[in-house]
């Protein structure tokens, strides 16, 4: 049908169907002309309902989830009820896989070329607590499934200023963290005016809301270059393991 759909304007639906029989495919015009005809069925509907959802699921955890994980998603957080045959059937019609078994989940998805300038150059060294606090995301792998974790840590200190955990990489992630760091210095009267907050190119950090949120605090951003992630990241699990 589809191979006929795609060619009957250049060709015809009769000399397609001759050529098709010639070949051992054999399909009557009739055949195809009452197929057209007839109104989708409960399955093909149901079919293209549930593969907008997956295709939601899948981009809102970015393409991390399996078959497994989308399945899990829509039946216990949406309240879709499916079987996870047809979440694998659907998933491979549309080819959309999962991250691999052993591979790390994608946790920073670059934003374009217009970002702050590098003010860190990965020196991480400080004198003073509230000069530069950085910002990382980091995942745990669960019985359940991945778990993304946001923090932001005061260099000078190695203290986790803020953090917050989600099941997706949504902006509000990042947000919540950076709202706990800037509440959990407004608290106890520190002023982090002029703060450097360094991150990596994750869309997360350089979107509008974020930036906004930098901006309301006199909060100055600082991105790495490529390359400069692992640094921040490396000097991040340092702070949180005490070395």
């Amino acid at each position: 049908m589809a191979f006929i759909d795609a060619h009957r304007d250049r060709f015809g639906v009769e000399p397609i169907c001759a050529v098709l029989a010639e070949h051992g495919v054999g399909i009557a015009p009739s055949t195809y002309y009452a197929a057209r005809a007839r109104p989708p069925s409960a399955r093909a509907l149901r079919d293209a309902e549930l593969c907008v959802r997956i295709a939601e699921v899948h981009a809102g955890n970015y393409d991390a989830y399996g078959a497994a994980k989308v399945w899990d998603h829509l039946n216990r957080v949406e309240g879709v009820r499916v079987a996870r045959c047809t979440v694998e059937r659907l998933m491979a019609q549309m080819g959309l896989r999962g991250v691999a078994r052993g591979a790390k989940p994608l946790t920073t998805t670059p934003a374009g070329d217009d970002l702050p300038e590098d003010l860190v150059n990965r020196d991480f060294s400080v004198d003073a607590p509230d000069r530069l606090w950085l910002a990382d995301l980091t995942w745990v792998r669960t019985r359940s499934g991945f778990v993304y974790m946001a923090f932001v840590i005061d260099a000078y200190s190695c203290r986790v200023l803020g953090w917050q955990a989600s099941r997706s990489l949504r902006t509000d992630l990042a947000l919540d963290a950076l709202g706990m760091a800037v509440a959990t210095r407004r608290r106890v009267g520190r002023c982090i005016d002029g703060a450097v907050h360094h991150s990596d190119r994750g869309s997360q950090y350089l979107s509008i809301r974020y930036s906004q949120r930098l901006d309301d605090n006199d909060i100055i951003a600082s991105v790495g270059s490529k390359g400069d992630s692992y640094d921040c990241e490396h000097d991040g699990v340092r702070c949180l393991a005490g070395v």
